[in-house]
């Protein structure tokens, strides 16, 4: 079986460097979140080229290509640092946010993941009250369905029992069989044999003043 790749799943990890956090702030967030072992960092951006150029990070507005920038900070405790797109000096795409608590590295969920995880949140819950409903639900032939719950078997124990005189049929069973002799009758209605003879009939009506 192959091995998961951990950045097809970026969104259940998070990443720590603990080293940083008494000197993370606005000026070294960005060169903390592009340490080596960071999982959210992609070394192909424009940053490493502006890096290893010893350039500002102000030519990143000069390129195109993939790029971080710090998007907000909350000194010590919180940073958002944005990766987007750059297709011109002022056209930019949004492609993910990433978030900094404390200096633990989060990747905030786009909108797509949140609709899918609150619906299979949602129709789990459903599924688990059908299952649960289903649980209580009987069938006898005689009585039809019927709903069975714990509490009832407690009472049942604390009741005397009585036995019961069978009754040959139910209401339940009574009703039923109407409704197919109903259903039966509709479908195969009865026929009305003509009794009498076209002689006979004949001969009653010359005797008919």
């Amino acid at each position: 079986m192959a091995a998961v790749d951990i950045r097809d799943n970026l969104l259940g990890i998070s990443w720590v460097d603990s080293s940083w956090i008494p000197i993370l702030n606005s000026g070294s967030v960005l060169d903390y979140f592009s340490e080596r072992s960071n999982p959210f960092y992609d070394r192909t951006c424009n940053n490493e080229v502006v890096k290893m150029q010893r350039l500002t990070l102000e030519h990143l507005n000069q390129m195109v290509g993939v790029e971080y920038i710090l998007l907000h900070a909350q000194e010590p405790i919180l940073f958002i640092i944005r990766k987007q797109q750059r297709q011109s000096p002022t056209q930019v795409i949004p492609l993910a946010d990433y978030y900094i608590i404390a200096g633990v590295i989060y990747q905030a969920p786009d909108l797509g993941s949140v609709i899918n995880s609150r619906v299979l949140t949602a129709v789990h819950g459903i599924q688990s009250a059908f299952d649960e409903a289903m649980s209580y639900c009987r069938y006898h032939p005689s009585k039809g369905y019927w709903w069975h719950f714990k509490d009832h078997e407690e009472q049942d124990k604390v009741k005397p029992k009585v036995k019961r005189k069978e009754e040959p049929s139910s209401i339940f069973q009574r009703q039923r069989v109407d409704a197919l002799l109903l259903d039966l009758r509709q479908k195969f209605p009865p026929k009305f044999v003509q009794h009498f003879s076209s002689d006979l009939e004949k001969k009653i009506d010359s005797w008919s003043p």
